[in-house]
């Protein structure tokens, strides 16, 4: 196991926050070594907020509706991050697009999940496109947010077959498996510095990264 990384994790959530759960799970196990330093939604009924909660993580909102437009409330929502000074801010199911101004002050410490193989279907309603298309797998992806929307360095993506027959519902279902799965194991090799943003492109141990790591799909990723 790594040594304890200073600074921390600020998560950003808007709902349920299965992915968050998953991160506290792996800082339990001792799989994130830094610690989530605050929970902040977008929404103060989301769920995930309980969820911090009941693992004594201080929870945050921000009541879209207090700010005159989107840039007075991504300025708010990054100085509130700021002053947990985090080593990484991880979007972990944050619904809103982000303003350029906010994702520069967090560039190259800002990791999103995406459930789709990037760059195929940004945006929403992945699974059933993916179905629609006809394809043979489907995904997630973690990459270094950009000012692009899904469009930032893919680092990491699992994949999983679509099956004949196959629901939304249950392809939902097994990729956010692979979510949970994959999430920490990026989460933690950012903090150990392994995967790094330089200008426009990831790096992996020193080395540009030219295409996603897949690597086969384990329960023990990290």
């Amino acid at each position: 196991m790594s040594a304890m990384v200073k600074g921390g994790i600020v998560v950003v959530i808007s709902g349920h926050g299965s992915n968050l759960q998953a991160l506290i799970d792996a800082s339990v196990r001792g799989e994130i070594t830094a610690p989530i330093r605050a929970v902040i939604s977008n929404k103060a009924d989301a769920f995930g907020l309980e969820r911090a909660r009941l693992a004594n993580i201080p929870a945050l909102s921000l009541n879209v509706k207090d700010y005159a437009d989107r840039a007075q409330f991504d300025q708010a929502l990054a100085d509130c991050i700021a002053e947990f000074e985090p080593s990484l801010v991880v979007l972990a199911g944050y619904m809103r697009i982000l303003s350029a101004e906010f994702v520069q002050r967090f560039s190259g410490k800002m990791l999103n999940i995406h459930p789709s193989l990037l760059p195929k279907y940004p945006g929403l309603n992945t699974h059933q496109r993916a179905i629609e298309q006809g394809d043979s797998h489907a995904g997630t992806s973690v990459h270094f947010v950009t000012e692009e929307l899904d469009g930032g360095p893919v680092l990491m993506q699992l994949m999983v077959a679509i099956e004949d027959g196959e629901t939304e519902a249950r392809l939902k279902a097994k990729v956010q498996k692979l979510e949970h799965a994959l999430y920490p194991t990026v989460v933690q090799w950012c903090l150990e510095g392994r995967f790094t943003l330089q200008g426009n492109h990831a790096y992996l141990d020193g080395q540009r990264l030219e295409a996603p790591l897949i690597p086969l799909y384990d329960s023990h990723l990290a």
